[in-house]
Order: C-alpha cells, then sequence, then structure tokens
C-alpha cells in the first residue's frame, strides 16, 4: 500500500517538454490543511512560475501545443489510479460480517430462550446446554471479529493513502497554477509589446507581410489563451477532487470507527452478560439475565446498523456525484460558442476589408495607367 501513486510523487515543477521521463523526487508530508487557491503557491513557487514565463516562445506552434500537458497528463494518469483502487475496494464484505454478528447474537438469544423453556424440563442439563451455545456462537463471533480486525487494517492503510493522494493533488494544483500564472504573464508581455509593435509596423507600412506577421502573432496569442483556459479547467477539476477525497477518507474513518465499537464494545458486552447467564442457577433469574443481554445487544446492533446504513447512503450518493456538474459544462460550452461567433465575425470583418482593399487598389492601378498614358501621350 505504501506503494500506491509512488510513480506520481513529486514537487511542483515546470517544464516545456511535458513527457519527459526524468525520475522525480518523493514529495514530503504536510502536516496543516493546505486552501485551495492561489496563495497556496509559496514566493519560491511564484518567482519559478515568472522566471518560466520568459522560456516561453509563442512563436513555437509546439511549445503552445504541448504547454501544461505534461501536467494534465499527470492528473488523468493519478485520476486513473485513484478510481481503479475505488474499484478494487469491496466494502460490502464488512457489511456481511457485521451482519454475521447480528445473525449470531439472534442465534443464540432464540436458542437461549428455547433452552430457559427446557430448563423447566431438563433444568439438569441447562448449565451444559448453556455452555455448549455459548461455546459455539463464541466460535463464530471470534472467526468474524478477526475478519473485521483484518479490514481494520485495510482501511486504516486507505485512510494513509488518500492523504497521499490528496497532497499529490495539491502538487498538481500548484503546477497549474504556476503554469496559468507564467502563461498569462507571458501572453500580456507579447500582447502589450510585440504584437502591438507588429499591427503599428503594418499599418506603416501597408505591405502584406507586415500584416500577415501581426495576424499570425494574434493568432498564436489567442490559441495560447484558449490553452491557460483549458489548464483553468484542469485545475477546477484539482480543486473538486479535493474535498472529494477527504469524503471518502471521512467514509473510511467512520467504518473503522463502527468495526472498533463491534471489536471492543458489542462483543465484550455480549461475552460479560452471557458468562453473568452462565453463573444463573435459578431458571427466572437465568431467564431473565438472558433477556436483559439480548435486549441491550438489539439495541446496539441496531443502532450501529442503522449508522452503518447511514454511511453507506452517504458514500454511495458522493461515488455517483460526477467531477463537473452540468452547470458548469453548459456555462463553458456557451463560452466556446461565444468564442468561436465572435472569431467567424473577426474573419467576416477581415475578409470584407480585403475586398474593398482590392477594389481600391484596382482603381487606383487604374488612375495611374491613365496618368501615364497622358504623360506618354
Amino acid at each position: 500500500m505504501s506503494n500506491e501513486f509512488k510513480e506520481f510523487a513529486a514537487a511542483p515543477t515546470l517544464t516545456l517538454d511535458p513527457f519527459q521521463t526524468k525520475p522525480e523526487p518523493e514529495l514530503p508530508a504536510e502536516k496543516e490543511q493546505p486552501v485551495f487557491d492561489e496563495n497556496v503557491l509559496s514566493a519560491e513557487e511564484r518567482q519559478m512560475a515568472e522566471r518560466f514565463a520568459e522560456q516561453i516562445d509563442l512563436t513555437n506552434s509546439q511549445t503552445i501545443l504541448q504547454y501544461g500537458a505534461g501536467t494534465q497528463k499527470k492528473m488523468a494518469d493519478f485520476s486513473e489510479s485513484a478510481l481503479e483502487n475505488v474499484r478494487t475496494k469491496d466494502m460490502g464484505e464488512v457489511g456481511e460480517l457485521l451482519a454475521g454478528v447480528v445473525h449470531e447474537l439472534k442465534s443464540f438469544g432464540e436458542e437461549e430462550e428455547k433452552g430457559f423453556l427446557g430448563f423447566f424440563k431438563k433444568g439438569g442439563n441447562k448449565i451444559t446446554a448453556m455452555k455448549t451455545k455459548y461455546n459455539k456462537a463464541e466460535a463464530n463471533i471470534n472467526q468474524i471479529v478477526k475478519a473485521l480486525e483484518s479490514h481494520q487494517v485495510q482501511l486504516l492503510k486507505d485512510i494513509a493513502l488518500l492523504d497521499k493522494m490528496y497532497e499529490l493533488n495539491l502538487t498538481y494544483f500548484k503546477e497549474l497554477t504556476m503554469y496559468i500564472i507564467a502563461g498569462k504573464k507571458k501572453l500580456n508581455e507579447v500582447r502589450s509589446t510585440q504584437l502591438r509593435e507588429l499591427l503599428a509596423k503594418a499599418q506603416q507600412s501597408g505591405l502584406p507581410e507586415d500584416a500577415q506577421a501581426a495576424r499570425d502573432l494574434d493568432g498564436q496569442c489567442n490559441r495560447f489563451e484558449k490553452k491557460i483556459h483549458d489548464l483553468e479547467l484542469t485545475r477546477q477539476i484539482s480543486i473538486q477532487t479535493a474535498p472529494q477525497i477527504r469524503l471518502v477518507q471521512s467514509n473510511d474513518t467512520l467504518m473503522v470507527e463502527k468495526i472498533q465499537s463491534t471489536i471492543v464494545n458489542t462483543i465484550p458486552l455480549w461475552k460479560s452478560q452471557m458468562v453473568l447467564g452462565l453463573g444463573v442457577e435459578h431458571s427466572a433469574q437465568a431467564a431473565a439475565a438472558q433477556r436483559e443481554v439480548t435486549d441491550m445487544t438489539n439495541a446496539l446492533l441496531k443502532k450501529n446498523a442503522e449508522k452503518l446504513k447511514m454511511a453507506t447512503i452517504d458514500t454511495a450518493k458522493e461515488s455517483e456525484r460526477g467531477i463537473v456538474d452540468m452547470e458548469t459544462l453548459k456555462m463553458t460550452n456557451e463560452s466556446l460558442i461565444s468564442t468561436l461567433d465572435e472569431v467567424m465575425r473577426i474573419q467576416q470583418e477581415g475578409r470584407q476589408k480585403r475586398r474593398e482593399a482590392e477594389v481600391e487598389m484596382q482603381r487606383l492601378e487604374g488612375e495611374l495607367k491613365t496618368k501615364l498614358l497622358q504623360i506618354q501621350g
């Protein structure tokens, strides 16, 4: 279990080569609960993002295509591994074992009631019969307790694993935040300097190659801006993953507590009451003691069963929730459609302006030819 997600453990890193295969250092555990916002970055990490912005080349199409793709891939692999861990966890057996405890206690109680009725006929065999029934039920219960203890150990390991998953998710959140900060800084810088200069040059020269250079850079800026937006969506998924991990961890903790309560409270209580029943000689006193034990045990089992039911329902509800709400998908879809409409409008305006420029250039060319003919004449 300690090796789970080992391949994902890494401190936040930034790279323009997202598919490098260098070994990564182990992520140290954090004691305090981190807050998932940009303030989680240290001053050194912010400086790293700002320095990394200087390495970004928006004229390189490959850079735009692969920007932050490494972290997005690690997020996808991490999610797949986490999902696989959930798939292989069979919590149904715990419920069956707890049901087995209920069955053994209930069966013992029913048998004892019949035994006490038969006591009046065969009083001499009362103690022997009770010991036999007790030993049989105790043997079955002890087997169940061993299985519950095994599950308890597994759940404790899972809780520690979920802490590791939370730390890894925080690491990827930091990386995505650093990519976003660096990308936005570079994008603002290019638009305010290089793009502005190219646009001014194109306006002054009127040369088509200058205009094309400005359009190319503007298109690359738009592509890079969309890439940053994709990273922001991935970061939002990372933010949503954090409380989901804690919810699963909380459910596992509750299950550990239920098992612990059964082992240290219910079972010893049952055994102690049965030992008391074995020491009662009078039939009426023995029957009263047995009813008390049965009622108390049933009350505890009902209470634990109700808590188990609520925990199971809550776990099922949370597991059925999607990591992205439909409202979010609708909003991003509408934003994408709006962006495409805006691009189409800009392109149409560009085509219209080019057609008008062609007509104007033809008119100017005609005037020039007419004037040249007049001079030659």
